[in-house]
């Protein structure tokens, strides 16, 4: 199956250049480009892509706003929002996650990283065993309030808490599979059941949601 991609960033150059990377792999397809926030959102609507590669400074409607937007329309709930950010700004790159962002992304990364990252991100998985990005979970989300989704924990089985829990901490599935003495697919199965009853709409918000209810601290 392609993935397909919707690119969204002022910056014309770059985004014919990751164009070119992304078409020349059989398995991706770049759908539209956006040149700032409104017209992703637009162009989302109109294509509904598997993953939005998204720039966070853009004049006009930035992709933070674009972001909130795409992540809070459950009509758009297939598709899954890849930020583009240099960490210039971490308050915004947390409020992009808080939003529904599925990860992070350097824009300098190398070519295999950009590509391994779009397919990752549209398996419903996310980036964040990154650092960077465990940092900002740890900085920003850990002191959000609780959220009305509280009550929601107590249908997760003690499995699928723990499983969150670890997921939380950065941990990989097969991490989290030894960890526990548990295959790979059984811990996606949690994973996803967790995702589920909790209205996750993918890793990332599950791991958000995660710190939010104080089920890890930093």
């Amino acid at each position: 199956m392609t993935i397909r991609v919707l690119l969204a960033d002022d910056q014309a150059l770059l985004r014919g250049t990751f164009r070119i990377l992304i078409d020349s792999c059989e398995d991706l397809e770049v759908v539209a480009e956006a040149a700032d926030g409104a017209e992703a959102v637009e162009l989302t609507r109109l294509h509904r892509p598997d993953v939005v590669l998204m720039d966070l400074r853009m004049p006009g409607t930035d992709g933070l706003t674009a972001t909130e937007t795409i992540c809070a329309d459950t009509d758009l709930a297939g598709t899954r929002v890849l930020v583009l950010t240099t960490f210039e700004n971490d308050d915004h790159v947390a409020r992009a996650l808080r939003a529904g962002a599925s990860g992070f992304l350097g824009k300098y990364v190398t070519t295999d990283a950009l590509l391994d990252a779009i397919r990752l991100t549209a398996t419903g998985e996310s980036l964040l065993s990154a650092g960077a990005t465990k940092a900002l979970i740890t900085q920003f989300l850990a002191t959000s309030p609780p959220t009305p989704t509280s009550a929601a924990l107590r249908d997760l089985t003690n499995r699928e808490l723990e499983v969150m829990k670890l997921a939380a901490q950065g941990h990989s599935n097969a991490e989290i599979a030894a960890a526990l003495h548990l295959s790979v697919l059984t811990v996606r199965t949690h994973i996803q059941r967790a995702m589920t009853k909790l209205g996750a709409r993918d890793r990332a918000q599950l791991v958000v949601l995660a710190y939010q209810n104080r089920l890890v601290t930093p």
